[in-house]
């Protein structure tokens, strides 16, 4: 037995990239608004993630490390489209948008659309902590600020989308969509 190491029985954090993508793809997609667009971006948030796995610190917040690479190569791509041109009117994209068949149907598209009007800041603090779940802190590390920027970003959020969607004082809009009931609520943790 001398000489010999036992086997490092530490679980690669690689084997845990998986676990998130869900919500690095739900988290791509409320950013982007557009289904295809979240999945290449979650795409290359994992490749990014994979080539640089050398600069993780292991023992530290995975989730927060690739959402922070998520955020980063959205802004990233956002910065590049502002120079290309697009499809101002949108008649391209209306032709490739398919419409599920639910009951929130509605309420997301009006929620989707108010999202779209808001500045990047407060969409992402909504996001993360309304509609993904992170705690205040998560949310901060994840887009490099103070807790307090994030409750103050999320609140101005909601407050924005309420006076978009006409809604009155605690009303939340009629759906059973559980991503737009989650946004327009307060977070889980009351702020």
């Amino acid at each position: 037995m001398t000489g010999t190491l036992p086997p490092d029985t530490t679980p690669d954090p690689r084997d845990e990239i998986v676990t998130h993508l869900p919500a690095l793809r739900a988290f791509a997609r409320g950013l982007s608004g557009d289904m295809s667009a979240a999945d290449d971006l979650v795409q290359e948030t994992v490749l990014k993630a994979w080539t640089k796995f050398g600069q993780y610190n292991a023992g530290t917040n995975l989730r927060a490390w690739l959402f922070t690479i998520l955020r980063n190569t959205y802004l990233s791509k956002r910065r590049k489209q502002s120079r290309e041109v697009s499809d101002g009117e949108g008649l391209f994209a209306a032709r490739m948008a398919s419409k599920p068949d639910h009951d929130g149907r509605l309420a997301l598209q009006e929620l989707t659309a108010a999202m779209k009007l808001l500045p990047i800041e407060q969409r992402e603090a909504l996001i993360l902590v309304g509609a993904m779940g992170f705690s205040i802190e998560e949310a901060a590390e994840t887009c490099n600020c103070a807790p307090g920027t994030i409750k103050s970003r999320a609140n101005r959020a909601r407050k924005a989308l309420a006076e978009m969607l006409y809604l009155e004082k605690g009303e939340n809009p009629e759906s059973t969509d559980k991503s737009v009931a989650m946004v327009m609520a307060g977070a889980p943790n009351g702020f």
